[in-house]
Parts: structure tokens; sequence; C-alpha cells
């Protein structure tokens, strides 16, 4: 064993704590860079001196609303408050989300092929015969729920 552990700082045992000090941290600077007062920055938002004192030094966390009253005070756009660039910062490459219609059966690929055929057949069958078909269907897909349950 060493004599001397080496331990975490506080700061990385709580991340949460330590995004409350980096957005007090940025408040003050911002703040200070404007060459305001907590007290001027009181008179232009209505929240009380102390409590925004209390958020610049991480003793409270403020909530969406409150940011973004203490960014029109500021004169900044609310993206400053978390990021120090001229500009917003650009997003990453994302996935494209599937929508519902991507997800639905037969919307693309093999099912989309199956589909095809199957309303292809479906069509020349005479109504007794799909009703029959769609009779079997449900009883297969009704069959196969009860099978899963006892399976379980």
């Amino acid at each position: 064993m060493d004599a001397y552990p080496v331990r975490p700082s506080p700061m990385l045992c709580n991340p949460r704590k330590e995004a409350i000090m980096l957005i007090g941290d940025r408040l003050r600077e911002l703040r200070e860079t404007k060459k305001f007062s907590q007290g001027d920055i009181e008179k232009r938002t209505g929240l009380l001196r102390c409590y925004i004192s209390r958020v610049e030094n991480g003793h409270t966390v403020p909530a969406i609303e409150t940011l973004e009253k203490l960014a029109r005070a500021l004169e900044i756009p609310l993206y400053q408050l978390f990021y120090d660039g001229d500009e917003p910062p650009k997003l990453p490459n994302l996935l494209r989300r599937k929508t519902s219609d991507d997800i639905a059966f037969g919307s693309s690929g093999k099912q989309a092929t199956y589909l095809h055929k199957l309303r292809k057949c479906l069509g020349k069958a005479a109504e007794p015969d799909r009703k029959l078909i769609m009779v079997m269907a449900q009883k297969m897909a009704a069959g196969r729920g009860r099978r899963a349950a006892g399976e379980a």
C-alpha cells in the first residue's frame, strides 16, 4: 500500500455538482465581462442578488426558466451559458431516426416483397377463401401467443 493513496477530487465524485459549478463560474465570467454587478442582474431579472450569488457559487441549481432570464439579462443567447464559442456548436452527424412508416411491416426489404406477393395472391382468391385464410391467420397468431405464454 502507498503511504499517500491517490483519491479523486470531490468534484469528480459528483458530476452533477461539477456541472453546477461550471454554470455558476460561466455566469460570473459572462457577468464580469459585461461589467455588470449582481445588483444590475437583479434589476434586469427580478431575481434576488443573494440568489444570483448562490447560483454563481454553485449552491443553487437554477431552473431552465431562470437560465433564460439570466441569458436575457446578460444579452446573450442561452447556448452561451454552456458553450464559449462565438457560434452555436456544430451538431454531430447523428443517424436519422426511423419514422413509424420505416418501422411498419412490409415497408422495405424482404418484408415488402413478401407483402406484395401476398396481396397479389389474395387479390386473385375468392371472398370465401380470403375469409378462411383470415380466420386461419388469426388462430395461428393467437396460438403463438398462448404458446409463448406457456413457455414462460
